[in-house]
C-alpha cells in the first residue's frame, strides 16, 4: 500500500491532499481538538491552518510514514520527528489511529482474496499473492490482474497500492518499489541483469546496515557485484547460512512459497520515552511503564489466543546502543503478572547506569492457548540462555 498510514488519514481529511503530511508520535491535545467539528460540518471542513505542524513538535517520537510531498524534503519512515522538523517544518503532523489502520488493512486484504485467494499476509500494509491458478492471471505477464486488483482496492477503500509481479517473492518485493505510487512493475527472469543487478545490495529485504557496510568495505555495492562473488568466499566471509543465502538472492533465486497461514513466533510491545529516563532517578515512572507494557503484551496474547514461555526485554540507551535479554519459564503463560516477574529478572542482567530512551517487553515461543503443548510443563532440559527456568519475584522497577 502507498504511504498507507498517511493515506488512511487523507481519506478523513481530503483537504490535506498534495501537502506534506507526517504520521507519528503520540496523540496530543492539538490532534484531539481536530475532532471538535462545528455543528453541521465534517472533518473535511476543518481549515488546513488548524492542523498541527511538524515545526511545533517537541518529543522523542519517530515517523511511521510520510506522504510523497513530504518525502521530497528527505523525510522518511523511522526518522526522528525532531530531525524531520528541521527538514520540513511546514509538514502537518498527525498521530497513528491504529483502530482505523487495522480496519482498512482487513478491508483491502478481503478485496484481494476475492480476486486471488492464495495470499500471504505480510503485516499491516503488504501481502504476497500467488496468482498461478487465477483464471486469466497470466495475461500481459500479470499486468491485467495487477490492474484489476488496484482498481478494485481503490473502488472499495479509496486507497492506492503499488504492485510488483515477478517469478518469486524476492524479486516481486523489490519490483513493488520500482514505480510508486500506484504503479505496476513486471520483472521477468530474463530481466535479472538489467533491472536487478544495478540495485544496491541494501534493496534486498534481509541485508541490513551491518551486512551492507561489510559488503561495501569489500567494494561490493550492487547486486551485480555481489553476484560476481564466489559462493565459497561469501560463506567464508559471512558464515555458512548468510553467505549461501546472499549468493542465491544475488542470482534472483527464491523458492519460498506463498503461505496462506502462519503462526506468530512472538509478540512484543515497546515505547520510546519523551525524555531519557534513569533506572534510579525515574524508578517510579519506569516501573509504571514497564507494568503497562507487560499488561499490553498479555492482553495481545489473550486476544489472539496464544501463550508463550520465552520472556524478554529490550533497552535502548541514550547513546542508541541496544541491549536485549530473555529467559524461558517453566509454564506457558499469557498472564501479565507472570510476564512482569520474568521480564524483571531479565532486567537484572543488563547494565542500568545509563539513561534509557526505549523500553520493550517480548513474549516468544508461542503456541495456541488451547493446544496440548500449552497445558504441559516445559521439558526439564529446556532452559533459557542463562540456564535458569524458574521465575523469581521482584524487579528493579
Amino acid at each position: 500500500m502507498d504511504a498507507f498510514f498517511a493515506s488512511v488519514e487523507l481519506l478523513r481529511y481530503p483537504q490535506l491532499q498534495g501537502l506534506p503530511l507526517v504520521i507519528g508520535g503520540g496523540r496530543r491535545r492539538a490532534d484531539e481538538a481536530l475532532r471538535h467539528v462545528p455543528e453541521g460540518g465534517t472533518l473535511a471542513d476543518i481549515p488546513v491552518a488548524a492542523f498541527p505542524r511538524l515545526k511545533d513538535y517537541v518529543g522523542r517520537g519517530v515517523i511511521t510514514t510520510a506522504t510523497y510531498p513530504a518525502r521530497v524534503f528527505g523525510v522518511g519512515s523511522a526518522m526522528g520527528l525532531m530531525k524531520a522538523a528541521r527538514l520540513c517544518p511546514q509538514a502537518i503532523l498527525l498521530p497513528v489511529d491504529f483502530d482505523e489502520i487495522r480496519r482498512c488493512s482487513r478491508h483491502f486484504k478481503e478485496v484481494i482474496r476475492e480476486i486471488a485467494p492464495v495470499l500471504e499476509d505480510r503485516g499491516i500494509d503488504e501481502v504476497y499473492i500467488d496468482f498461478t491458478e487465477v483464471p486469466g492471471g497470466q495475461r500481459e505477464g500479470g499486468r491485467v490482474l495487477a490492474r484489476l486488483i488496484q482498481k478494485t482496492i481503490f473502488a472499495a477503500t479509496g486507497l492506492t497500492c503499488s504492485i510488483g509481479v515477478a517469478p518469486n517473492k524476492l524479486i516481486a518485493k523489490m519490483a513493488s518499489e520500482f514505480n510508486k505510487p500506484n504503479g505496476i512493475s513486471i520483472v521477468y527472469a530474463s530481466d535479472l541483469q538489467t533491472r536487478i543487478w544495478p540495485l544496491p545490495c541494501r534493496k534486498v529485504n534481509g541485508i541490513g546496515p551491518k551486512a551492507g557496510a561489510k559488503l561495501q568495505a569489500h567494494g561490493i555495492h550492487t547486486l551485480g557485484e555481489l553476484a560476481a562473488c564466489e559462493r565459497a568466499w561469501l560463506i567464508q566471509t559471512f558464515g555458512a547460512s548468510t553467505g549461501a543465502w546472499m549468493h542465491e538472492v544475488a542470482w534472483g533465486r527464491d523458492e519460498r512459497p506463498v503461505l496462506t497461514h502462519s503462526e506468530p513466533v512472538s509478540m512484543s510491545r515497546e515505547t520510546t520515552f519523551e525524555r531519557d529516563l534513569h533506572a534510579v532517578h525515574d524508578r517510579a515512572v519506569l516501573g509504571a511503564i514497564f507494568t503497562q507494557l507487560c499488561a499490553q503484551v498479555a492482553a495481545d496474547l489473550q486476544r489472539k489466543g496464544y501463550v508463550g514461555r520465552t520472556i524478554g526485554i529490550k533497552l535502548r540507551y541514550d547513546d542508541f546502543r541496544i541491549a536485549t535479554r530473555d529467559q524461558s519459564i517453566a509454564q506457558y503463560t499469557a498472564d501479565a503478572a507472570t510476564i512482569r516477574r520474568a521480564a524483571g529478572q531479565c532486567l537484572k542482567r543488563v547494565p542500568l547506569a545509563q539513561p534509557l530512551r526505549l523500553l520493550g517487553v517480548r513474549v516468544g515461543s508461542l503456541v495456541k492457548a488451547d493446544s496440548p503443548q500449552a497445558l504441559e510443563p516445559a521439558r526439564a532440559h529446556a532452559g533459557s540462555r542463562t540456564g535458569h527456568t524458574d521465575v523469581l519475584s521482584g524487579s528493579l522497577f
